[in-house]
C-alpha cells in the first residue's frame, strides 16, 4: 500500500512541475513583451519548444536530487536547497541549448523571470505538500494509526524508516515492546505493553494495521495473531527474516527500504481508494446540493408534524472503530433516543441499527421520508468530510460494537457507506445480523470500483421505484 501511494503521489508531483514549469514560462513571456526595449524576444514556437524542453529536463533533475523518491529530507532547508540546485541546473542546460540552437533575440527579461518565477512556485508548492503530507496528513481522521510489535533494538529501526516513508498519511500510535517495559528508555514513541496486551489494544484503540519487527528465533506463536487481525480486519506487516507463511493475500513491499510482507485484507488498492474517493466528493457534492435544496420543504414537514430539531444527529462507529456523528433528517419522535432500549426488546433482531418494523416512534412524515430514502440527504455531509463513503457497509453504533464478536468487527474496517451490498440485496427482506455481516464481508472481498456504480444504480432504481426503507 505504501509503494502504491506513493507511485500515485509521484506522478502527481511530476504532473504539477510540468505544469509550473508551462505556467510560470508563459507569465514571463507575457511579461518580457510588455517590458522589452528591443524586438521581440523570441518566435512563438522557439518559446513553446524552450518551455517544453525545460519541464522535461526540470523533471529529470527533480528525480535526480530525490522529489520523486520515497524518502522524507532531512528538513525543509535541505529540500529547498537541492530544489534550488535542480532547477538551476535546468536553466543551465536550458541556456546552453538556446546558445547551441542559436535562438534568437533572447530576453534576459523573459529568462531572469522565468528563472525565478519557476524557482519560487516549485519551492511554494513543495513546502505547502511536504508540509501537509509529512504534518497534517499524519494527523487526520483518515491517516493510517499504526501499532508496532518489536524488540527493543528493532523498533527504533522501523519506527524510523515509518517516519522517512512517505504515503498519503500514517503515524505510529505505539508499541509493545517484547523485552519488557523496563527496557525502553531510548524509545521516541509510546510503549502502550507488552505483547500479552495485544487483544485489549485491538478493541481499545484505532488500529489500522501491526507491524511484526521480532528478533529471530523469538518464541511467539505468530499464526495466531496473524488469524486474530485477518479476523477483525486490521492489516499485518512482517518485517522478514521472522516468518514466512504461505497465504494467497500477503505481499512484498518496502518501506523506506525495509522489506516487509504485507497481509492484505479486501481488494482494494490505493489506486482504488484514491477512484472511490474522487467519486465520493463528486457525487457527494450533487448529493448536497440536493440536501440544501429538499432541507427547506422536509425541515418545515417535519417542523409542523412533531416538535424537535430537523437535523437527527447519532453516535456512530465507522473506519476500525473512529467515531463520527451521523447526520439524517428526523424521522421519529424527538425523544427516540431513550427509547431505543424498549423498542429493542420488542423486535425480533437485537441489533439496534436495523430498521425495526412498525416502529412507534416514527412520525407520519418520517413514514414518509423513509419510504422516499430522503432522510439519508443529509449524510452527504459525512461523505464530503470524509466520514463516509457512498457505497460500504452501514455505520454500527457503539453500543453495537461492543458485542461483536471478532468477526464481525471485519465489517468495520472499510468506510461505512450511505448504501451497499446489502441495502440493494433486499434490506427490509434479511433481517438477520449475521447474513447482514457476511454481506459486507463479501462486499469487502470482492470489490471492484465498478461495483459502486452499480450499487449506486440499483439504490437510484429503488429510490424511483418507491423501494425504500418503511
Amino acid at each position: 500500500m505504501f509503494h502504491q501511494q506513493f507511485y500515485i503521489i509521484a506522478n502527481f508531483l511530476m504532473l504539477l512541475d510540468g505544469v509550473i514549469i508551462i505556467a510560470t514560462g508563459y507569465m514571463a513571456y507575457s511579461i518580457s513583451l510588455e517590458f522589452r526595449t528591443e524586438g521581440l524576444i523570441m518566435g512563438w514556437y522557439d518559446f513553446v519548444g524552450s518551455g517544453l524542453f525545460l519541464m522535461f529536463i526540470n523533471n529529470l533533475f527533480l528525480g535526480r536530487f530525490g522529489f520523486y523518491s520515497q524518502r522524507r529530507f532531512a528538513s525543509t532547508w535541505a529540500m529547498i536547497k537541492a530544489l534550488c540546485m535542480a532547477v538551476s541546473l535546468g536553466f543551465i542546460v536550458l541556456s546552453a541549448g538556446v546558445l547551441l540552437i542559436g535562438i534568437e533575440p533572447f530576453s534576459r527579461v523573459f529568462f531572469i523571470t522565468y528563472f525565478l518565477s519557476a524557482m519560487l512556485a516549485l519551492i511554494m508548492t513543495r513546502v505547502i505538500l511536504y508540509y501537509y503530507l509529512d504534518h497534517r496528513a499524519r494527523t487526520n481522521l483518515n491517516s493510517r494509526q499504526i501499532l508496532l510489535i518489536a524488540s527493543n533494538d528493532r523498533i527504533g529501526m522501523v519506527a524510523d524508516a515509518l517516519y522517512q516513508q512517505r504515503s498519503w498519511g500514517h503515524q505510529v500510535v505505539g508499541c509493545l515492546n517484547v523485552d519488557g517495559e523496563g527496557n525502553t528508555q531510548d524509545l521516541d514513541i509510546p510503549v502502550l505493553g507488552n505483547i500479552d496486551d495485544f487483544d485489549n489494544i485491538l478493541r481499545e484503540r484505532q488500529i489500522d494495521e501491526v507491524i511484526f519487527a521480532l528478533p529471530k528465533n523469538y518464541p511467539l506463536d505468530f499464526m495466531m495473531y496473524l488469524r486474530k487481525c485477518e479476523t477483525i480486519g486490521v492489516r499485518v506487516r512482517i518485517v522478514p527474516s521472522l516468518f514466512t507463511p504461505d497465504h494467497s493475500s500477503l505481499k512484498v513491499e518496502s518501506i523506506a527500504g525495509i522489506p516487509t510482507i504485507t497481509n492484505y485484507i479486501g481488494s482494494a488498492s490505493a489506486s482504488g481508494l484514491l477512484y472511490k474517493r474522487v467519486l465520493d466528493l463528486v457525487v457527494g457534492l450533487f448529493g448536497f446540493l440536493a440536501f440544501i435544496l429538499l432541507y427547506p420543504v422536509v425541515g418545515l414537514a417535519i417542523k409542523l408534524d412533531s416538535p424537535g430539531p430537523v437535523l437527527f444527529k447519532q453516535r456512530r462507529v465507522g473506519l476500525h472503530g473512529r467515531h463520527f456523528n451521523l447526520y439524517k433528517f428526523r424521522t421519529m419522535v424527538s425523544d427516540a433516543e431513550s427509547k431505543r432500549a424498549e423498542v429493542t426488546m420488542e423486535a425480533e433482531s437485537a441489533w439496534p441499527t436495523l430498521k425495526t418494523e412498525n416502529d412507534s416512534r416514527i412520525t407520519r412524515v418520517g413514514q414518509f421520508l423513509r419510504k422516499a430514502s430522503l432522510d439519508e440527504f443529509p449524510q452527504f455531509i459525512n461523505v464530503l468530510k470524509g466520514e463516509m463513503s457512498l457505497v460500504g457497509t452501514r455505520p454500527p453504533i457503539p453500543d453495537e460494537v461492543e458485542h461483536y464478536e471478532d468477526w464481525h468487527r471485519r465489517r468495520i474496517s472499510i468506510k461505512p457507506g450511505i448504501t451497499g451490498l446489502w441495502q440493494v440485496s433486499g434490506r427490509k427482506e434479511i433481517t438477520d445480523f449475521s447474513q447482514v455481516v457476511k454481506l459486507d464481508l463479501k462486499y469487502i472481498d470482492n470489490w471492484r470500483f465498478r461495483h459502486d456504480f452499480w450499487y449506486l444504480w440499483k439504490t437510484i432504481w429503488a429510490i424511483l421505484a418507491g423501494k425504500g426503507a418503511k
